[in-house]
């Protein structure tokens, strides 16, 4: 996700405060918003396979490993 496309998010959130969308424009901030999510979910995704615990027996196990081939559900 670009900074110019959050800049547009944003620009057009407070167009719909001020003014109200046109029905491209609602379209478009529908497929923005849509990539964003799905661009911090891959982010926290990411971040959670890099997660390494120690055991109680002393043993590191990395969660991504363990977890990370799972789909998300949402």
């Amino acid at each position: 996700m670009t900074e110019e496309k959050i800049a547009r998010i944003n620009e057009l959130y407070h167009k719909s405060k001020s003014e109200g969308l046109t029905a491209d424009e609602k379209k478009e901030q529908a497929v923005l918003r849509a990539e964003y999510i799905a661009s911090v979910r891959r982010n926290l995704r990411a971040q959670l396979n890099g997660i390494d615990i120690k055991n109680a027996d002393g043993s590191v196990e990395n969660l991504g490993e363990k977890y990370g081939n799972r789909e998300m559900t949402s």
